[in-house]
C-alpha cells in the first residue's frame, strides 16, 4: 500500500465510518452527511443504547451529561457517576474500543443546581503503515478523546435548563510520517439543554409522567488536520419526548421518542464543475452552516425531513429492580441507511446499577453492516 493510499484509508475509515452505507437520493447525488469526530455522536451508554437510542427526554441519570445535561437537575440522587463500555465495530480489525466515564453533583437549596463532567475516549488500536515498496515505515496508534464541564438548575418546578462546555482532540493519523504534513485537531464546543417534566398522580395513587426535552450539542469549532482544509463537527439538534406510567405499585412502562437533524450543510454534487471534487462541503461559517443546513438539501423540504434520525425506545421496570429495554432507529436510505433494533436489560441494587445492550441491524444491508453484534456496557452508582 502507498503512502497516499494508507492516508486515503484512513480517512475513510475515522472521517466517515458514520456514514459506511452512503445511498444516492432520487436524483443520483450521495446526500449522507459526514463530519469529523463522529465519535461525539455514538451512543455511550447501555440504558439508551438499548432503547434504540433514545435520552433527551427519558428520567435523568449521570449519561444525561451526554443527551440533555438541561435534565440533571431533576435526577432523584444526589450524585452519580457512571462507567460504559462499548467495543465498536467488532467485525473490524483492530477492534474500536470506546470509553464513556460521567458523573454529576446537586447543590444549592433543595438541590436545584448541578455540576456535571464527562470523558469520551476511542482507540482504533495500532496501524502498520508501509511505503511504495510495501515497506515499514511506522507504527500510527490513533485515538481520539472529549472532556467537558456542565452546569444546570431547575427554573420552576416542572422546567430545567443546563449548559456544558467541552474540549476535543482527534489524532487519527498518529506515527505517520512526515509527521509536519498532518497534525492533530483540536476544536471546542457547547452544549445546551432545556427539560420538562410534569407528574400526575391518579386516584388510585399510581403516577403517570409525562417529559419533553430539547438540545443543541457540539456547537463549537471547525477541526483541520492539515492546511488544506477544515471540517465541521457533529453539530446536532435534538428533540425528545417520554410518557411513563405505573401500571401498578410493582410494574411501570416508559415509551419514548427522539427525533435528531445534524446542523451542518447537505453536501453539493459538483459533478458538472471540471477540477471540482464530485460531492464537497460549501465553505460556510459554523453559524451560516448551522442556520442554513434547514433549507440547504438540493431534493428540498422532502430532502431535508429524510436527514431527520428517528429513536424510538421502551423501558419496562419491576419493583423498581429489574428493567427490560427495546427500541429501534431509522435513517432514511439516502443519508447513510443505519437501521437497527436494540434490546437490553438492567439490574438496580443498593444504590448500584448494571446495564447492558445488544444492537441487531435491520434494513436492506443486514449481513454486510459493520454495526452488527455491538455490546454496551454500563456500571453506575448513584445516592
Amino acid at each position: 500500500m502507498s503512502i497516499r493510499s494508507a492516508i486515503t484509508s484512513l480517512f475513510i475509515l475515522f472521517a466517515g465510518f458514520f456514514d459506511l452505507q452512503a445511498q444516492t437520493n432520487v436524483n443520483g447525488q450521495n446526500n449522507t452527511i459526514s463530519t469529523a469526530v463522529p465519535f461525539l455522536r455514538i451512543t455511550p451508554d447501555a440504558r439508551s443504547g438499548s432503547m434504540g437510542d433514545v435520552g433527551i427526554a427519558i428520567t435523568s441519570d449521570a449519561n444525561s451529561q451526554y443527551w440533555n445535561v438541561g435534565k440533571i437537575p431533576f435526577s432523584t440522587n444526589k450524585f452519580g457517576i457512571a462507567l460504559s463500555m462499548t467495543p465498536w465495530l467488532q467485525d473490524q480489525k483492530p477492534i474500536i474500543y470506546f470509553f464513556y466515564l460521567a458523573g454529576y453533583c446537586k447543590f444549592g437549596k433543595n438541590s436545584n443546581q448541578s455540576i456535571s463532567g464527562s470523558l469520551r475516549y476511542i482507540s482504533y488500536g495500532d496501524f502498520n503503515y508501509v511505503g511504495f515498496n510495501f515497506e515499514p515505515i511506522g507504527i500510527g496508534k490513533p485515538r481520539e478523546f472529549s472532556y467537558d464541564l456542565g452546569y444546570s438548575r431547575k427554573l420552576s418546578k416542572y422546567l430545567s435548563a443546563g449548559i456544558s462546555l467541552r474540549y476535543i482532540h482527534t489524532d487519527i493519523v498518529s506515527g505517520f510520517p512526515p509527521p509536519d504534513l498532518y497534525k492533530p485537531g483540536h476544536a471546542v464546543a457547547a452544549d445546551a439543554g432545556i427539560y420538562y417534566t410534569r407528574t400526575q398522580v391518579l386516584n388510585n395513587s399510581l403516577k403517570r409522567n409525562f417529559s419533553f426535552g430539547a438540545v443543541i450539542s457540539n456547537m463549537g469549532s471547525k477541526i483541520n488536520y492539515s492546511s488544506q482544509r477544515k471540517d465541521f463537527i457533529p453539530m446536532n439538534l435534538g428533540l425528545g419526548a417520554a410518557y411513563t406510567s405505573e401500571i401498578n405499585k410493582n410494574h411501570k412502562l416508559t415509551i419514548a421518542i427522539d427525533l435528531n437533524k445534524l446542523l451542518v450543510p447537505t453536501p453539493i454534487d459538483s459533478s458538472t464543475t471540471p477540477g471540482v471534487p464530485r460531492y464537497y462541503y460549501p465553505e460556510k461559517t459554523v453559524v451560516s452552516g448551522a442556520l442554513g443546513s434547514f433549507s440547504d438539501a438540493p431534493g428540498g423540504v422532502s430532502e431535508e425531513l429524510k436527514e431527520i434520525r428517528v429513536s424510538i425506545g421502551s423501558e419496562y421496570w419491576y419493583r423498581n429492580r429489574y428493567a427490560l429495554r427495546a427500541g429501534y432507529f431509522y435513517e432514511d436510505k439516502s443519508n447513510g441507511d443505519r437501521r437497527y433494533f436494540t434490546i437490553g436489560l438492567g439490574a438496580h441494587f443498593y444504590g448500584l446499577t448494571l446495564n447492558a445492550a445488544y444492537l441487531m441491524p435491520a434494513g436492506s444491508d443486514m449481513s454486510h453492516n459493520l454495526l452488527t453484534n455491538t455490546i454496551r456496557i454500563t456500571l453506575a452508582f448513584g445516592a
